[in-house]
């Protein structure tokens, strides 16, 4: 809860502006004091009414309100709150925070103010990656200013890219870091996520029933727990986690490549199902039957092996190696088999297919059953959401990490 916080919200240019309607939402709901700058651009957003109606304190728009002037408003703004949130922080509000511009209430407020200082930027993705902006990104960073976001993905202006202003749920959670210490706040936590598809020929492929589902639900749970995380998935149909560096693959060489460029890490969690092989030689066309009993021969090869490769790194090997492993039979046998063979520190197995019933276990339901393996420990966690089993796995990592 942010029970008597006081935070400024400068509200500035942009479509992403209607986001901070659910920001302030979410901030009043934690008992927070929300008080808002609606730069003139914010306006055609936003309106000072409708920010005044969640916020339930005045807005402030004028630089030069008689009123609020002769009592130095804008300094008063600048230091009677804990935290200031610039969102949308648009490019232009960013240069003149960077080159001490103070031409309105916003940026007046911004360089009179002694307080720590949150942006969500939110731009074109060539506006962003313009040389300008991120000479002044790394000006604001260099001077302390807290960034949260931006992220990848689709912009209003019908472009793709790095720009999209983080979520009100991110930036809502990104207060709470700075306010209170999350147990795994600065580890850096790499997942692998989802099946592997490796093709047959342009259309068909060898792949498995994976949903991504575990994987998703761990990398919310850290995130959660204040981790940073990237996640490298393979085909599922999840939507993307908003706070989590989200990466698509499809072979297992992609994940490995991918994987091994996103270290170092403090944290490596594979808990992809990645298919062991792969064809030798993949049709460049599509094959065809011939006669009705034509059968192609396949051959095939070994995939990399992940886990095992990240597991026997010699230099900058992650501090925690984690494995899955999906098991049809002798699972307590092959789990413990497996962690040894791969030499990671854990290893979570858990049963798939059908029961002895008909009923689907693991790959594409809501459930798992897991055998929990380390060095020292060997035990079940009887069938639970894949929830569950995230925060149980998530608890475990905060106490080996509180314990050395």
């Amino acid at each position: 809860m942010l029970d008597n916080k006081k935070i400024l919200l400068v509200i500035s240019g942009g479509i992403a502006a209607y986001k901070t309607l659910e920001l302030i939402r979410l901030l009043k709901k934690d008992n927070a004091d929300v008080t808002c700058i609606l730069t003139r651009a914010g306006e055609e957003f936003v309106t000072p009414l409708s920010v005044a109606s969640l916020s339930g304190n005045k807005v402030y728009t004028d630089l030069f309100s008689l009123t609020d002037e002769t009592e130095m408003g804008h300094i008063n703004l600048s230091r009677q709150n804990d935290l200031i949130i610039v969102a949308p922080a648009s490019a232009d509000i960013m240069a003149k925070m960077t080159h001490g511009m103070a031409n309105d209430l916003a940026s007046t407020t911004l360089l009179a103010s002694n307080k720590s200082i949150m942006v969500a930027p939110a731009m074109n993705p060539e506006m962003w990656d313009n040389p300008a902006t991120q000479n002044n990104v790394k000006m604001l960073r260099e001077r302390g200013i807290v960034f949260c976001g931006p992220e990848k993905g689709d912009m209003a202006c019908g472009e793709t890219g790095e720009g999209r202003m983080s979520e009100a749920q991110t930036i809502h959670q990104a207060v709470h870091d700075f306010f209170f210490e999350r147990p795994l706040k600065g580890k850096k936590v790499l997942i692998t996520s989802g099946p592997t598809y490796e093709p047959l020929d342009p259309v068909r492929f060898i792949g498995n029933r994976s949903s991504g589902k575990q994987g998703h639900a761990i990398a919310k749970s850290l995130l959660k727990a204040g981790a940073h995380v990237t996640m490298i998935s393979g085909p599922t149909n999840m939507p993307d986690i908003s706070g989590v560096d989200i990466q698509r693959i499809e072979t297992a060489h992609e994940m490995l490549d991918t994987t091994l460029d996103a270290l170092p890490a403090d944290i490596v969690i594979c808990a992809a199902a990645v298919s062991d092989w792969a064809l030798t030689s993949p049709s460049a066309q599509k094959m065809k039957k011939k006669s009705d009993d034509d059968t192609p021969e396949i051959k095939l090869k070994q995939n990399p092996d992940i886990l095992k490769t990240i597991s026997q790194m010699t230099d900058n090997r992650p501090a925690l190696v984690i494995g899955f492993a999906a098991e049809t039979n002798d699972l307590e046998e092959n789990a413990a088999a497996k962690r040894a063979r791969k030499n990671c520190d854990w290893l979570l197995a858990n049963q798939v297919g059908k029961d002895e019933n008909g009923t689907q276990r693991g790959f594409g339901t809501d459930e798992n059953e897991i055998y929990f393996v380390t060095q020292q420990e060997q035990t079940r966690w009887n069938n639970m959401s894949k929830d569950s089993v995230a925060q149980r796995l998530t608890d475990h990592i905060i106490r080996h990490f509180n314990n050395k």
